[in-house]
């Protein structure tokens, strides 16, 4: 009764860990296209964290970056289904690519004595931000970086009390000096 059978082939299992993903998205700056992309996020359940959008130096073109966060079936799932969407050019998850991920936050903190500003202008020294508008009783600032220096400079002025804040979110581009690196191996 020893009857040769065959290993049953196992697809590979996707990773179930949930976290960050940012996805670039390159489509026509057509009317409602950026309506029809939430539309599909909010239409499955999906939140995004990010949502960034500009025109490209191309005509025609805007860039979205979005944030979201999910595991690799969920990242999949949405990446395809912004690929059915007649209006996109290209979409690509960049977070396991080497990247350049910014924001711009504008912080409108309390500043009415002068120990407060003295201490608030070190700290905008300190994350090399800049103060970009003053009245007498408070600072804007403005500073740019990645959101774990944006969140800590916020939590660093919080006791200070603010007043207001405005901010992009996330940026990103892949290094070009990383898809050099990635051509190289291929052409090997």
């Amino acid at each position: 009764m020893s009857e040769n059978i065959a290993p049953l082939k196992v697809r590979p299992e996707i990773k179930t860990e949930v976290r960050k993903h940012i996805i670039v998205v390159r489509v026509q700056h057509n009317f409602g296209v950026l309506t029809r992309i939430t539309s599909l996020f909010a239409g499955r359940g999906y939140n995004i964290e990010s949502l960034t959008v500009g025109k490209t130096h191309e005509p025609n073109v805007a860039r979205i970056t979005i944030v979201v966060e999910g595991d690799e079936r969920i990242i999949e799932q949405i990446i395809k289904q912004l690929r059915k969407l007649i209006e996109t050019l290209r979409v690509r998850d960049i977070t396991d690519l080497p990247h350049i991920e910014r924001e711009l936050v504008l912080i409108k903190v309390h500043a009415g004595e002068d120990k407060a500003r003295d201490e608030i202008m070190r700290l905008v020294n300190i994350f090399r931000a800049k103060v970009v508008d003053v009245s007498p009783d408070t600072y804007t600032i403005e500073v740019t970086g990645d959101s774990d220096k944006i969140d800590a400079l916020i939590d660093l002025l919080r006791p200070f009390g603010i007043k207001d804040i405005a901010r992009t979110g996330t940026l990103a581009l892949v290094r070009e000096s990383a898809k050099q690196k990635v051509k190289e191996k291929v052409l090997e």
